[in-house]
Order: structure tokens, then sequence, then C-alpha cells
């Protein structure tokens, strides 16, 4: 099973999210950018459990 890679921050709605960007994802595969992530002191405001930096994929050639 592999991860949803979502393209854009659950919470700004603003920040496009690559699939080769940093980004922050908890074990429900919430996805936020990382300064949403930080002000969220690293908890999902989903489920209360921590954000992990997301892997990443390399971009489409």
């Amino acid at each position: 099973m592999a991860l949803e890679m979502r393209d854009r921050c659950e919470r700004c709605e603003t920040t496009p999210l690559p699939a080769d960007a940093p980004a922050r994802i908890c074990s429900y595969e919430c996805t936020f950018c990382v300064p949403c992530g930080e002000a969220m002191r690293e908890i999902c405001p989903n489920c209360g459990g921590e954000l992990v930096a997301r892997p990443r994929r390399r971009a489409a050639a």
C-alpha cells in the first residue's frame, strides 16, 4: 500500500506540495506544509498524532 501523496497543505490549503517537496504527515496521511506543521508544534489537529517528515518521491522526468 502506497502513501497518498496529497498535493496541498490541509491547513492553509494554498501551499502546493509536489511529491518531491518537504511536507509533514501523520499516520493517517493528513498532510501539511512545513510552516503549518511547525505552527501546530508537529501535532496533527485531526487525530492528535505526531507529524513527521513525509518521504519524498522523485519528480517525474
